[in-house]
Order: structure tokens, then C-alpha cells, then sequence
């Protein structure tokens, strides 16, 4: 079991465990966080995955912890790792189960305190209009070439359908489209289970959030991304639903048949992989672009179904609404990017598992309007506390291969919340603070703000570490949890 004083301090919030720890380390193990947040970390296995991830054929650098980081099947949760394109490997479990699980940020024009008394309408119409749950499918329906055009073309396919606009997709990491997508690396049981859940929210952690802006930290950032003090805000969060899980699981199994072929050992069985230019690999990144893709499609359409819901509540209130998006962001993906290490720009595949993109200024991947400041990024956290826009930095490209948190990162399992939390005390808990809940009472308990870490405390560390810089934060008003 590792133990704090196993860990080198490299800076006030950088931790590192050398890579002779152990025999098999290939690279050293770093996390980002402060005494509390590692000490949590110590709690689970996530330090240990983190330093098996370090173990892995062709990886580079460090891999690296989050503040967020807990434990996850095979790497953490809010964990990084690049793998060099030439003679690495790629790692589902790297990625996560639910592939492209991530969160967009919309921007209205209104302000907060005039909302307010609306709350629980607005609630209750996104509750029933907007499908939710396991398993639960929507009105939307794709099968055949539609499918495989959704794979293929992400959420320029829902545009084009006529579910949002061109400053959508340009407001999207990647536009909304990861290259590489091959529909026919994607099973038919994969599609089967996605075929109806287009723009549906699951369940679990996702939600739909309609906030108030409360403190405004970079006035000249705030302004590029559209944000003002008071303003009516609102978070979706939702990934690949069934799709993204199959094709995790289809190609866990392929590779655990194939890695006495490439002659692989590893320090744990969950991190299967296979070598990047391998026809394992190439299958499993096709695959993962096409549930990316999928996942990018279905926050549109979750958009668009928010977008029209928002509009009809309002319209009797307020004249010239808008709702516009700031950005989305990917949190659960591996991509090919390129990294300075040791004076060489390289190619390798950079796995953010809970982990976000953090790109900085003057990046050729950003949106035109944005380019200037850097990256929008957005780290939601739980129902009962707060969640921050920030931005990315310049060194965070040496740092962390340009990333940051994703969330406030759990601290007890569901299960563990459930037994410590009523669904039904909970809802009338939040109900005092002001925060309009909807959802089922299981699924509240599971999500209970004490189930996480505290979100300022993460969001301090990534801002004081220079992984991304405080923007704004944003207080929840109504909340709805799949």
C-alpha cells in the first residue's frame, strides 16, 4: 500500500513517486493536490492504479493524477496518461467506460434574480421533458446508415438535422467530431443499445443544472466567453449512454485475447491494451471516435431539447431570449496530439480519464473568438455546491499534456452515499438552500454532496498549480439529476 511517505514534493501542489519505486515503473507517477486531497487519495487504491498506468508499453513523460483522482476500474478516475504513437499502447480502461461522458455550458442573456421565482416550473417541464435513466430511450430514433452517420459525424449530424447551428459545432471540442471514426469497428450490439438513447441524460452523475454566475474572477476572460455577474447559466452533462459502455466492453474482451500475442505483461489485468498501430488498437480508436462522436451528438440534442423547453417557460416573462453555448468539453477520451518531451515534439495518444483538456492561448484548436485567451474549461461540481468556468494555460502543455480536473471527484462510493443519505431529507435539504431538485430519490442519495470532494478546494489546487485559471463560479438553482 502507498503511503505519504512514499511521495517526493516537487512544488507546493505537485507530488511525484519516482519511477524506482518499483521495478517495473516506467515513467514516474505524479498527482496534483494539497495535504487533504491527497491523504483522500491515499484512502483507495487510485495512488496504486495510478503507478500500475506507469507501467504501461510506450508510455512518456509521467502519468498523472488530478486533484479529483479516485479509484476507477484499472487507471483513476482524473487520471492522465500519453502513450508514445510510435511503440505505445491504447488502453480502454485508460479512456473509461462511459467514452466521452462530458459536460457543455450555456450562456443566456437574462438575469438570475429574475429567474428565480420560475425555478420549480422550469424544473418540473425540463423533468418531463427531457428522458432520463437507465436504459430509457428517447423520441429519437437512428438504425442503419443514420447510425452509422452519427458515429461517423457526431454532432454536425444532429445540426444538420436541424437540432441547433453552425456556432454549435464551432463552440464544441473537436467540432463535435473526433477524426477516425469507422462506424464498422462500432458492434451491432453497441448500436442496438444506442439506437434510441439520442439525446437522452442516463443516469448516475449526469444531470442538467440551471445556475446563477456569483463571482467573476478574470473580467476580461469572462467577457470573451459571454459571462456577466448574475447571469442565468445552465450545465448539461451526459456521454454515450449504452453505445460508449459496449464498446468499452467489446474491446476489453478483444484485447485480453491478444496480449500473449504482443507479448504484454501487466501489474493488473484491467489495464488491457494493445499496441497503438496494432489492428487492436487501430479498431479500438475508430470505435472510441465513434462513441465519442455519439456522445458529442446526444449532448446536442439534450441541448436542443433544453434550448426549446427554456424558451417555452420564459416566453410569457421575457422578451428576446437567447441561449447560446460557451463551449463542451470531452472528459472521458484518448486522442493523438502533439507534445514537446525532452526537446522533441512527438505524437502521442494522451488518455484523459476524468480528465479535461486544458489548451492555452493562441492554440490552433480553439474557436476563432476564443483563441486569444485560451480553452473554455468547464469542472462542474456536485448539486449542493458550486461549479467553475476557468480557462486553459500556456504551461499546461508541459505540465499535465495540456489537462485538468473534470469534477470534485467522489469520496464514497454510491452505495456508501446511499446508506449514509435519504433521497427525500436530501431534496429538502437543498430545498432550504435555495436549490429546486428533481430526479429519483435513489439516484439524489447516490449524488449527495457529501459523496464528493470539496469543489473549491480541487479548483483552487488546478488554479494555483497553473493547469488552468480561474474564470467564474456558478451556484446551482435548479438541478436534475438523471
Amino acid at each position: 500500500m502507498v503511503s505519504k511517505k512514499d511521495l517526493n514534493r516537487i512544488e507546493e501542489y505537485l507530488w511525484e513517486i519516482p519511477a524506482d519505486y518499483r521495478s517495473d515503473m516506467r515513467v514516474p507517477a505524479r498527482i496534483y493536490a494539497d495535504n487533504d486531497l491527497l491523504e483522500a487519495a491515499l484512502q483507495d487504491r487510485s495512488v496504486e492504479q495510478l503507478i500500475n498506468t506507469a507501467c504501461l508499453p510506450g508510455v512518456v513523460k509521467y502519468t498523472l493524477a488530478m486533484p479529483d483522482i479516485h479509484q476507477g476500474y484499472g487507471p483513476p478516475i482524473g487520471g492522465v496518461a500519453a502513450m508514445s504513437v510510435k511503440d505505445g499502447v491504447v488502453s480502454p480502461g485508460a479512456v473509461g467506460y462511459d467514452i466521452n461522458c462530458g459536460v457543455r455550458l450555456l450562456r443566456t442573456n437574462l438575469e438570475a434574480e429574475r429567474v428565480k421565482p420560475l425555478m420549480a416550473e422550469i424544473m418540473d417541464a425540463l423533468y418531463h421533458g427531457v428522458p432520463s435513466g437507465v436504459g430509457r430511450g428517447g423520441d429519437v430514433r437512428v438504425s442503419g446508415k443514420d447510425m452509422d452517420d452519427v458515429l461517423e459525424q457526431g454532432a454536425a449530424w444532429a445540426v444538420k438535422k436541424g437540432y441547433g447551428t453552425k456556432e454549435d459545432l464551432e463552440h464544441t471540442e473537436e467540432q463535435g467530431a473526433l477524426a477516425g471514426a469507422r462506424a464498422s469497428a462500432v458492434s451491432r450490439k453497441a448500436k442496438d443499445r444506442g439506437n434510441d438513447q439520442l439525446g437522452t441524460l442516463g443516469s448516475g452523475n449526469h444531470f442538467i443544472e440551471v445556475g446563477e454566475v456569483v463571482e467573476v474572477y478574470d473580467q476580461e476572460v469572462a467577457e470573451k466567453f459571454g459571462v456577466f455577474l448574475g447571469q442565468l447559466v445552465v450545465w448539461i452533462h451526459s456521454g454515450s449512454r449504452g453505445l460508449g459502455h459496449q464498446v468499452c466492453d467489446d474491446y476489453i474482451k478483444r484485447m485480453q485475447g491478444s496480449l500473449s500475442k504482443y507479448g504484454i505483461r501487466l501489474p493488473d489485468r484491467e489495464l488491457v491494451c494493445a499496441p497503438v498501430d496494432s489492428p487492436e488498437g487501430q479498431d479500438y480508436m475508430a470505435a472510441m471516435a465513434c462513441a465519442a462522436n455519439y456522445a458529442w451528438a446526444n449532448r446536442q440534442l439534450l441541448m436542443h431539447r433544453v434550448r426549446t423547453i427554456l424558451d417555452q417557460v420564459l416566453a410569457p416573462h421575457f422578451k428576446g431570449r437567447s441561449f447560446e453555448l460557451i463551449y463542451d468539453v470531452a472528459h472521458n477520451i484518448a486522442k493523438i496530439e502533439e507534445f514537446t518531451i525532452n526537446g522533441r515534439t512527438i505524437k502521442v495518444v494522451v488518455h484523459r480519464k476524468g480528465a479535461t483538456r486544458s489548451f492555452g492561448p493562441g492554440h490552433p484548436a480553439l474557436p476563432a473568438d476564443y483563441r486569444s485567451v485560451g480553452q473554455p474549461v468547464l469542472v462542474p461540481g456536485d448539486m449542493g455546491t458550486a461549479s467553475y468556468l476557468l480557462v486553459g494555460t500556456a504551461e499546461a502543455a508541459d505540465k499535465s499534456f495540456a489537462s485538468t480536473c473534470h469534477g470534485a471527484g467522489r469520496v464514497l462510493s454510491r452505495h456508501a452515499a446511499m446508506k449514509q443519505v435519504r433521497g427525500e431529507e436530501l431534496q429538502q435539504r437543498l430545498a432550504k438552500q435555495g436549490i429546486t431538485i428533481r430526479g429519483p430519490m435513489k439516484g439524489l442519495a447516490e449524488e449527495a454532496p457529501e459523496a464528493y470532494k470539496d469543489i473549491d478546494r480541487v479548483v483552487h489546487v488546478v488554479h494555483e498549480a497553473g493547469l488552468a485559471r480561474k474564470v467564474a463560479k456558478m451556484v446551482p438553482l435548479g438541478v436534475m439529476k438523471g
